[in-house]
Parts: structure tokens; C-alpha cells; sequence
């Protein structure tokens, strides 16, 4: 599989640059300049008839090629939003405080930050498991899930901070014991990066993700998988959540829509699901899916990896299925990433964690390249 040219605005605009943070900031694909401009033309057509035509078209045409992605039976239940942090909120404000939540040590910093914040007001309490051990992580955290001492359990796919792949997600959210529990799923390292089943838990299941990875769409487009019977009227809400009753005026008690727009917020740029909608359009026609970028990215992983660089800690181990970028332990991550950025090589660090990503805009010359610059900077 090649699909590098289809990516040539943003290759050409720096040609000498080696982009490998896909993890982080994703290149687009030519499509959705054209996508983007579109918003736009439709803005200066429509006027103030573009919201119906954004809701009715856009959107649903949008959220019917997430659903085939995610293989949920009715798209209706994807709400958009342009973060995550937004749905966050959104479902916090369904519980009384304080929440008792159940969570990993290796969450994205838009729910650990938040987190953390609730604790210090008292307004949750916040129980996390570790996620090293690796091998050991989705026993421990199935056995704390049924344990029925929480309202929220957050967990993500794919852990930003190393690459895991949790082993036994479906598992992990049918051994939640307590039956109103919100289980949310935050899937946005494996959309589009690996393939999504959401089908035996999309009546269970929130999940979250968005465009600005492996979807390749960039910022402004995240979406949530909501699953009927689960927060039916959030406290946190905007007017999206009653787009369809605007008509009708204001009624005594505050009205929701009964699929997932009752998650909805209010006003944003929309430009960002037009690009989604694009890249995804364009993978249909090309008959690229999950399945075969997950190859791709895993063949030029395994030639980085047979490299046996001394870069640091591989996390996680061999043995164990990662996600479409590579991470190292090292105290010298901030060292190396600056160090590669010098020679026009982008990567990403966290911490003591410094992270390679790989996508369907790189090929094996790429990957050869990457090599050949860190040997030099070991």
C-alpha cells in the first residue's frame, strides 16, 4: 500500500522534514483542503439555512462512516463536539458529586488534569490502577470493575503514554457489576489507527474519539458513541441537545433529544466534520480501512524495530500488541526529541517517554531515513 502522494500538501510544504508523530499531530491528506474550502462555500450559500443543512447532511453522512468504522448498528447515537474535554464535562454533570471513579495511571492529560481537579474539590473520588505491570493490567482492572464501588469507569483503548493495547476491552465493560455505571471508553489512540468492534457493548458503552490522529481530519471534530439509557439529561447542555425543538419555544422542563444529540452541546466550527467526513469518504473509495493501516504501520514498525536502536526501554515490551507509534523510556527523551528536531526529525515526548508514530504517508525509504538520523545522534 502506497498513499504518500495522496498526503503531497503537506509533504511538499516542508519536503526535507521527516514527520513521526502521527500520534500527535496527523498529516491530512489533499482531500480535505478541498473539504475545508467546501465549509466555507456552503457558509456563503446557505446563510442561515446552514445549520439544516449541516445537521441533515454533513453531519449524517459523517457519523453513518463512523459507525461502519465502529460497528454500532445506529449512528444516531454520535453526537459531535470539537474536544473530548467538552463530553467529559458533559458526563460528569449527569451524577452528583461526589463521582467515585475508576480509572488508569496512564489516562490522556485531558481526563487526568481534569480529574485530578475534581479530587482537590472534593467533587470526586478517583481510584487508579496501574498500568505496568502490562501483563497483568486488564485482570486488575476487571477485578476493581466488578467490584460496584464506582459510577464512572474511564479507560482508554490504546494508552497514550506507551502504545498498550488493552487486551479485553469488551471483558473489562461486561464485568462492570453496578448496572447504572457509565463506562467510557476513550478509543481516540485506536480510531482509524486499528480495528473497532463496538458491537457486542455499543447498548453498554461510551466511546470517544476524534479526527485529530489516525482519523487525519486535524482539530475540532470528536465524537461520542452513546449508548440509550445512560444520562438521558446531562446538566451540562447546550442548545445542539434540542436543536430539533427549537421551533417549539421554551417549555417548563428542559427538553432532550432521546438519541445521542442529548450529549450535545452548543455552536462550533463545523469545517472540522467536513474533513473528517472527507478522509473517511476518500479510504472508502481507495478500500482502506483499519485492518490494512494497522499492516502498513506494523511492517514499518517492524523494520525500525529490527534496527534494535539503543534508544531506551521499549514500552511496551515485544511481546505485546502496540499501537500505531513506538515509545521509549529513557531519561534523555527530551534530549533526543530535541536533538532529532534539529535535523528536521518530528517526534514527540512525554515525561520520560520519547514517542515515534507511524502512518500510511510514510514508507519504508522514510522509515530507513529515520534510522539513519538517530544512529547519528546516539
Amino acid at each position: 500500500m502506497n498513499l504518500k502522494s495522496a498526503f503531497s500538501r503537506f509533504l511538499s510544504a516542508d519536503p526535507d522534514r521527516l514527520h513521526f508523530a502521527a500520534h500527535s499531530h496527523h498529516p491530512w491528506p489533499d482531500v480535505t483542503f478541498e473539504a475545508h474550502q467546501q465549509a466555507w462555500l456552503d457558509a456563503a450559500t446557505h446563510m442561515d439555512d446552514k445549520w439544516e443543512h449541516i445537521f441533515g447532511e454533513v453531519f449524517t453522512a459523517t457519523r453513518n462512516r463512523i459507525a461502519e468504522q465502529l460497528k454500532i448498528s445506529d449512528a444516531g447515537t454520535l453526537p459531535f463536539e470539537p474536544n473530548t474535554h467538552m463530553f467529559l464535562n458533559r458526563l460528569f454533570s449527569c451524577f452528583d458529586p461526589p463521582v467515585r471513579i475508576l480509572s488508569t495511571d496512564a489516562e490522556f492529560h485531558s481526563f487526568n488534569r481534569q480529574a485530578r481537579r475534581w479530587e482537590e474539590e472534593g467533587l470526586a473520588i478517583v481510584d487508579r490502577v496501574t498500568a505496568e505491570p502490562f501483563e497483568s493490567f486488564a485482570d486488575r482492572f476487571t477485578a476493581e470493575a466488578r467490584s460496584g464501588a464506582h459510577d464512572l469507569i474511564f479507560v482508554s483503548e490504546v494508552f497514550f503514554d506507551s502504545g498498550f493495547v488493552v487486551p479485553g476491552i469488551d471483558r473489562i465493560v461486561s464485568s462492570v457489576s453496578e448496572e447504572r455505571a457509565f463506562v467510557v471508553i476513550d478509543g481516540y489512540h485506536a480510531f482509524m489507527a486499528r480495528p473497532v468492534d463496538l458491537s457486542a457493548i455499543q447498548d453498554r458503552a461510551f466511546y470517544i474519539a476524534g479526527g485529530y490522529k489516525y482519523a487525519m481530519a486535524g482539530e475540532g471534530v470528536c465524537f461520542m458513541h452513546c449508548p440509550p439509557g445512560y444520562g438521558e439529561r446531562p446538566v451540562n447542555t447546550g442548545w445542539y441537545a434540542g436543536f430539533g425543538q427549537l421551533e417549539s419555544g421554551v417549555s417548563a422542563r428542559v427538553g432532550y433529544g432521546t438519541d445521542g444529540s442529548r450529549f450535545a452541546g452548543a455552536t462550533f466550527d463545523p469545517s472540522g466534520v467536513y474533513r473528517l467526513n472527507a478522509v473517511l469518504g476518500w479510504l472508502e473509495e481507495e478500500e482502506v480501512g483499519p485492518r490494512l493501516i494497522a499492516d502498513h504501520v506494523s511492517e514499518l514498525q517492524g523494520a525500525f524495530l529490527e534496527a534494535h536502536l539503543p534508544v531506551g526501554e521499549l514500552l511496551p515490551p515485544a511481546d505485546h500488541e502496540r499501537g500505531n507509534f513506538i515509545t521509549y523510556r529513557t531519561p534523555r527523551a527530551g534530549d533526543l526529541y530535541r536533538r532529532l528536531h534539529e535535523r528536521r526529525v518530528i517526534t514527540d515526548y512525554r515525561g520520560d517517554r520519547l514517542r515515534f508514530g507511524f502512518g500510511i504517508y510514510q514508507d519504508s525509504g522514510d522509515v530507513d531515513a529515520l534510522i539513519d538520523v538517530i544512529q547519528g545522534v546516539l
